[in-house]
């Protein structure tokens, strides 16, 4: 999924065009979270030469900024403020360095492997 910043509001491309989710949607929820504007739309390949930022989001990708296109730099051709702030907010949330959303995480550990007493049939 590809997401671009311009003028403080973020453009995505709708579902129609794109695979649904989850570090989209995670993305999408910090975004609105942090009070950014965020568009569901179509996007234009020109609109990424004159924009100020641009990421993609995936399961292997996570949240990882776009230098260039087509050999036009994007912005700075670095990573800018708002995906610095998503992607950081996005490592917090998936290491567990966020209380928000406790929802999203599935503790896995040594007490999640050993069954409760309760829980064991006697043979």
């Amino acid at each position: 999924n590809v997401f671009m910043v311009a003028d403080g509001v973020i453009p995505t491309p709708e579902l129609t065009s794109c695979l649904p989710g989850i570090t989209r949607d995670a993305i999408l929820v910090f975004a609105r979270e942090q009070g950014l504007e965020v568009i569901e739309r179509r996007i234009t390949r020109d609109e990424f030469y004159i924009a100020d930022e641009a990421f993609f989001t995936g399961t292997a990708a996570e949240v990882l900024p776009i230098r260039e296109l087509d050999g036009r730099r994007i912005g700075s051709g670095k990573r800018g403020p708002v995906t610095e702030k998503l992607q950081s907010l996005y490592f917090d949330q998936v290491r567990g360095k966020r209380d928000a959303h406790p929802e999203w995480h599935t503790l896995v550990g040594a007490s999640a492997l050993v069954p409760e007493a309760d829980d064991v049939v006697p043979s």
